[in-house]
């Protein structure tokens, strides 16, 4: 006899292993795109000279 519940449990693991990765290239892509984004500032409100 087929184990459905143990089916579901395989197919939400593997779901959320694979939700997991997409946010972490997702927060590694925008941290990239932030550090060659930001703007030189003067240092005293954070606005460009």
């Amino acid at each position: 006899m087929v184990d459905y519940q143990e089916m579901y449990y395989k197919m939400n693991r593997a779901m959320e292993k694979a939700i997991n990765i997409l946010i972490e290239a997702q927060r590694e892509c925008e941290e990239d795109y932030l550090q060659q984004t930001d703007p030189p500032t003067d240092g005293k409100d954070g606005k460009e000279e």
